[in-house]
């Protein structure tokens, strides 16, 4: 995990450092002095954890926080402070954790056991976590994640794969992504799959055929009298 260090005292940012440094998986990737320092160096280095100091010259901890939680996703923030009076102001930022100097080891491992999931860090585990869908453009290998995407239609000698952020025709066959995410794929019809938890409703077209209409997409595939309970039970199963 990359970590910033932000404190107006260069003592205490090197005891903290010291203190990181006895534990694996933190990485402190710069430190700052005031809070302008602080932004700058959040926008150049990008870190997944911030330790703040809140009184500090300039902006204090406090509104470098606020600042900090626009961004998408935000590091998380753990205040370091020697006044206990701060307590509640901080809490209505959101940090991820608070310190009261001086820092103990333990009392730093207890605080980075308690991080937030919605962490940079936490996010992109996730991320790497999730299941993904690969397939083939002539003889580039892709892949997106698989709810990223929207319907599977067979089209002559390819298949119509449509997802968020547009759409690619390959060569992999309906059967090959069916029998690899026989959990996730819903057959509407006997050329089209859809990943199920995009489903939201079922319509109507003017000539009388049932359409499925799914989250986010424009586009609504024909679903076959075949195929039309089991869509309808997918509906009712919610």
């Amino acid at each position: 995990m990359r970590v910033l260090i932000v404190d107006d005292e260069p003592l205490a940012r090197s005891r903290l450092s010291r203190l990181l440094s006895q534990l694996n998986d933190y990485q402190v990737v710069g430190e700052a002095e005031n809070g302008r320092q602080a932004l700058q160096l959040c926008a150049e280095l990008n870190p997944d954890l911030v330790f703040l100091d809140i009184e500090m010259p300039g902006a204090d901890g406090l509104s470098v926080a606020a600042e900090l939680g626009h961004n998408q996703p935000p590091p998380a923030v753990i205040f370091v402070t020697a006044h206990p009076q701060h307590a509640l102001a901080a809490y209505q930022v959101a940090p991820a954790g608070y310190l009261l100097k001086p820092i103990g080891l333990e009392s730093l491992q207890q605080c980075l056991q308690r991080l937030g999931v919605s962490t940079r860090v936490h996010l992109e585990k996730q991320k790497i976590a999730l299941p993904r869908l690969s397939f083939r453009v002539g003889i580039e290998q892709r892949s997106i994640l698989l709810n990223e995407l929207y319907f599977l239609q067979a089209e002559d000698k390819y298949v119509r794969l449509v997802y968020q952020g547009g759409e690619a025709l390959t060569e992999t066959s309906l059967k090959q992504f069916a029998d690899k995410f026989p959990q996730h794929l819903l057959r509407v019809h006997r050329n089209t799959l859809v990943l199920a938890e995009r489903v939201v409703a079922i319509s109507r077209s003017a000539d009388g055929l049932h359409l499925v209409q799914l989250r986010d997409c424009t586009e609504q595939p024909e679903i076959s009298r075949r195929e039309l309970a089991q869509v309808r039970a997918i509906l009712q199963s919610g």
